[in-house]
C-alpha cells in the first residue's frame, strides 16, 4: 500500500506538471483554465488504471465503515498511511522537476518556471474558508470519477469516466489536497532557487493550504456521496432463514 501511495502523488503529480505547461501563457482565461483541466485528467487516469492508493479516491470507504464492513480504525489507518506516503510521493515528484532545470536557473527563470510560482502563490493565499469550499467540492467530483471508472468494464469506458469531471473541478478552480502536495511545493523549490516569487508563499503557508483542502476533500464526498449513496442504495442482506 505504502509503494501504490507514493506512486499515486507521482501520477497526480505527473497531471499537475502537465497542467502547469498547458496553461502557460495560454490566453483567454476560460480556454487556459479547459485547456489545463483536460491535460490534469491524467493524473487520476493513472491512478485508476495504472493502479494506484490515492487519498482522495479512499474517502469513499467511508461507504464500508457506515455498512460495517471495515471499522473506523481501519479507515483512519488507511487514509493515515496512504496520505503521508502520497506526500512523499508528490514532494519526490516536485523535487525530481526542480533538477530538471525546465523552469529555468538561478540567474533567468523562463515562462514556466514563473507560472508555476504564480499557481503556487494563488493556492497557498487563499483563506481557510475558500480553500476548504473549494476542497469540497473539488472532491465530490473526483470521487464521481473514480465511481464511473470502477462501473466501466473497458479502459476506454474508464478514460472517459475520469475526464469530464476531473476537467470540470480543474476547470472551475477547485483544491485537490494531493494536487497541492506537488504544485505548491514545486513553487517553493523554484523560489527557492531562484529567489524569484512573492513573501506569502511559504512553507506555511503550503501547510495551512493542504490542511484546509484536506478537511474539504474528507467533508465533501462524505457527505453528498458516501451518506446520500448508503442511504439511498444500501439494503443489509436478509440472514438465511434457521431450518
Amino acid at each position: 500500500m505504502t509503494l501504490l501511495a507514493i506512486l499515486a502523488g507521482m501520477y497526480i503529480g505527473f497531471g499537475g506538471i502537465m497542467a502547469l505547461t498547458a496553461m502557460t501563457q495560454v490566453e483567454p482565461y476560460g480556454l487556459k483554465k479547459v485547456l489545463g483541466g483536460a491535460v490534469f485528467t491524467v493524473g487520476l487516469m493513472l491512478v485508476v488504471i495504472a493502479g494506484a492508493e490515492l487519498f482522495t479516491g479512499n474517502v469513499l470507504m467511508l461507504t464500508s465503515v457506515y455498512a460495517r464492513k471495515i471499522t473506523v480504525k481501519q479507515l483512519l489507518r488507511n487514509w493515515i498511511v496512504v496520505y503521508v506516503f502520497n506526500l512523499i510521493g508528490s514532494l519526490l515528484i516536485a523535487w525530481m522537476l526542480l533538477k530538471t532545470g525546465l523552469w529555468g536557473n538561478k540567474e533567468a527563470i523562463n515562462d514556466f518556471g514563473k507560472a508555476a510560482v504564480a499557481v503556487a502563490n494563488a493556492k497557498a493565499t487563499l483563506t481557510f474558508s475558500q480553500a476548504f469550499f473549494r476542497g469540497m467540492l473539488c472532491n465530490i467530483l473526483v470521487d464521481l470519477a473514480v465511481i464511473l471508472a470502477l462501473a466501466a468494464d473497458s479502459v476506454e469506458g474508464r478514460i472517459l469516466g475520469i475526464f469530464f469531471p476531473i476537467m470540470t473541478f480543474v476547470a472551475i478552480g477547485f483544491e485537490h489536497s494531493v494536487a497541492n502536495m506537488s504544485l505548491i511545493p514545486i513553487g517553493l523549490f523554484i523560489k527557492a532557487a531562484s529567489n524569484y516569487g512573492p513573501e506569502t508563499l511559504n512553507w506555511m503557508s503550503f501547510w495551512k493550504n493542504i490542511f484546509a483542502v484536506t478537511l474539504g476533500n474528507i467533508v465533501g464526498p462524505g457527505i453528498f456521496l458516501t451518506v446520500f449513496y448508503y442511504l439511498s442504495y444500501y439494503r443489509p442482506s436478509q440472514s438465511q432463514p434457521k431450518n
